[in-house]
C-alpha cells in the first residue's frame, strides 16, 4: 500500500513537472506572438516596413536660392485699381497655363508611361475625373495631356474667357478658374517631385522656382486653390514665396584726397 502510494505520488510529481514545462512553453509562445504583433504594429498592415521618405533635392539651398527675379512677387499679383477682377484673373490664368505648359514641355521626353506610371507628387496620386465624374488612374503624361487639353479648351472659349470689349464673363467663371489652377498645381508638383533632376540638368531650375513662387503667390492672393490641396508642397512654398533678401548696399567709394587749394600753396613772387 505504501509502495503503491509512493509510486502514485511519484507519478503525480512527474505529471506536475510536465504541466509546469508545458505552461512555461505556452507562456514563451504567447510572449513571442505578442512581440510579433507589436513589431507588425510599427509597419504597414501587410507587414512590410514603410518606405523611407526620399530626400527632396529641390529643397536644398543651392537650388532654392536660384531665381530669375529677386523682387517681391506680391506686388506683381495685386489687382490694379483700374482693372476688373475677372479680367485680371483671366489674363493671369491664361499666362500661367502657357508658362506651365512650356515648362513641362522641356522635360516631356523624360515623362513617359514607363518612368511615370501614375501622376504622383510626394505621397499623393492624382486621378483624373472625366465629365461624368468617372475616376481613372492614368500615367503622368496622360494626366498632363488631359489637363492641358482642358485648359486650352477653356481659355480659348469666348463664352468663358471673352476677349471682346463689352462681353460679360459667365457666372461660373471663378469656379472654372479655380479648377484650372488646381490642375496646374498638380503639374507643377509633379515637375518638382519626379523631374527636378532633369530640370537641373537643363539649368532651368531658376525658371521653375520663379514660376512656382509666382503661381503660389497669385492663387493665395485670390483664394483660388484650397490650402489642403497645396499643403503637400508647403515646405517648398515657404522657402520660395519668402521675398529674397535684398543685397547689401555697396560701400560708398572713399573720397579722393583733395589737392591743396591755391591759397594754401606757397607762392614765390618774382621781383
Amino acid at each position: 500500500m505504501v509502495g503503491d502510494y509512493c509510486s502514485f505520488s511519484g507519478d503525480k510529481t512527474v505529471m506536475h513537472s510536465q504541466r509546469n514545462s508545458r505552461s512555461g512553453l505556452s507562456c514563451k509562445m504567447v510572449l513571442q506572438a505578442v512581440g510579433k504583433v507589436l513589431r507588425k504594429s510599427k509597419t504597414k498592415p501587410n507587414g512590410k516596413k514603410p518606405p523611407t521618405e526620399e530626400k527632396k533635392q529641390y529643397l536644398e539651398p543651392e537650388f532654392t536660392k536660384i531665381r530669375v527675379v529677386d523682387f517681391d512677387l506680391k506686388e506683381l499679383v495685386v489687382l490694379p485699381r483700374e482693372i476688373d477682377l475677372n479680367e485680371w484673373l483671366a489674363s493671369n490664368t491664361t499666362t500661367f497655363f502657357n508658362l506651365i505648359n512650356l515648362q513641362y514641355s522641356t522635360i516631356s521626353e523624360f515623362c513617359t508611361g514607363d518612368t511615370c506610371q501614375a501622376m504622383t507628387a510626394c505621397n499623393t496620386i492624382y486621378y483624373w475625373y472625366d465629365e461624368r465624374g468617372k475616376k481613372t488612374k492614368c500615367t503622368a503624361p496622360q494626366y498632363v495631356d488631359f489637363v492641358m487639353s482642358l485648359c486650352q479648351k477653356l481659355v480659348t472659349d469666348e463664352e468663358i474667357f471673352p476677349t471682346k470689349y463689352g462681353k460679360e464673363f459667365p457666372n461660373s467663371f471663378e469656379s472654372l478658374v479655380k479648377k484650372i489652377c488646381r490642375y496646374l498645381f498638380h503639374v507643377l508638383a509633379h515637375l518638382y517631385w519626379a523631374h527636378f533632376k532633369e530640370t537641373v540638368a537643363l539649368d532651368l531650375q531658376g525658371h521653375l522656382n520663379t514660376l512656382y513662387a509666382h503661381f503660389i503667390v497669385f492663387v493665395r492672393e485670390f483664394n483660388l486653390v484650397d490650402p489642403k490641396e497645396t499643403c503637400i508642397m508647403d515646405d517648398l512654398s515657404e522657402i520660395l514665396c519668402t521675398p529674397a533678401p535684398l543685397p547689401a548696399p555697396a560701400p560708398a567709394p572713399s573720397a579722393p584726397a583733395s589737392a591743396p587749394s591755391p591759397s594754401s600753396q606757397n607762392h614765390v613772387t618774382e621781383r
